[in-house]
């Protein structure tokens, strides 16, 4: 695949991608959340999928974590980084960084409270006693999460896309430069939406280990394997770099890391926010089919571990 830092540097024209491109990666967007639809309400594991977001917002850490975050963002928009004339690009990375995070803990905690509470708690026994069986329980559960996660982001993403095209006028106002159009301050958003689609999908694939381990660990374990795993994950193409100029156990191990964990540098977008370049429809592709790939993995893990798990 593709690595993202190569296609930023790569032309203009093709950074933006033609129309036709766009067109189908937002026809892409709209069918997947059409699937998601479709499966809640067509099939049984789709029962799950509809209570897991109701039982998530109901939580008072829901509510919690999306009003802390709002405030982060607004606080982005008006506090000074003195980054030299880069304070939009600054409050796009920071915002981001922000979204993930929060989405992050609304994932994992929402797997371990709607999995592995319900195993501990013996709840789990009461569904598969319907017929309902256990695979459908674990697929129902992840498509609940990423529709619990989709509720989370929504107001966040709102919020976001307002403070970039506030933050545009409000530093040129500052700065005591005349005051952007329109259309320059909306391209400053737009250029932040596929980065939107790549934190979701990062989301999507710590989602599915987190599923995975809650099928089998409770809630403290797994909060801390998936920061673990979000670390590493960031980290595997440089644990490459470093260990191909040391020993070759080094290497032979940073591989083995880089293999088996997913690489979530993948869907870091930092170059191309620096930079001010839209992401490729090409890249979203690549990086929706190594999500899509890696999610499939981590379901399929979650059968096994699942399949033999003593419910009495």
């Amino acid at each position: 695949m593709p690595s993202l830092g190569s296609l930023v540097l790569a032309a203009d024209d093709v950074a933006r991608g033609t129309s036709s491109e766009w067109a189908i990666t937002i026809a892409a967007g709209v069918a997947m959340l059409v699937g998601l639809i479709v499966f809640a309400y067509t099939t049984k594991a789709g029962i799950i999928a509809r209570a897991t977001p109701k039982e998530a917002v109901r939580q008072p850490v829901f509510l919690l974590c999306m009003a802390l975050a709002i405030v982060i963002l607004l606080i982005n928009t008006v506090l000074p980084f003195f980054s030299l004339g880069e304070d939009v690009k600054m409050l796009k990375d920071c915002s981001l960084a922000t979204i993930l995070i929060s989405g992050l803990l609304i994932a994992v905690w929402t797997a371990s409270t709607s999995v592995a509470d319900e195993i501990e708690g013996k709840t789990a026994m009461t569904l598969l006693s319907k017929p309902i069986n256990r695979r459908q329980f674990v697929l129902g559960k992840y498509v609940g999460i990423l529709q619990a996660v989709l509720w989370y982001m929504l107001p966040l993403v709102i919020v976001f896309l307002g403070c970039v095209y506030y933050k545009v006028a409000y530093d040129a106002k500052e700065g005591s430069k005349e005051i952007p159009a329109m259309a320059e301050r909306l391209a400053e958003v737009t250029q932040v939406l596929p980065g939107l689609a790549l934190l979701f999908m990062e989301i999507a694939v710590l989602a599915g280990i987190s599923v995975a381990i809650s099928t089998r660990l409770p809630m403290v374990v797994n909060l801390t394997t998936c920061f673990a795993i979000f670390v590493v994950g960031h980290l595997a193409g440089i644990l490459v770099q470093v260990g191909f100029t040391k020993l070759e156990f080094v290497y032979f191990m940073a591989k083995v890391i880089a293999t088996a964990l997913p690489g979530l540098e993948v869907f870091n977008i930092s170059a191309a926010v620096a930079t001010g370049v839209v992401v490729p429809p090409i890249y979203l592709g690549y990086s929706a089919l190594y999500c899509a790939c890696y999610c499939t993995a981590t379901i399929l893990l979650a059968f096994i571990l699942f399949e033999d798990r003593d419910l009495a």
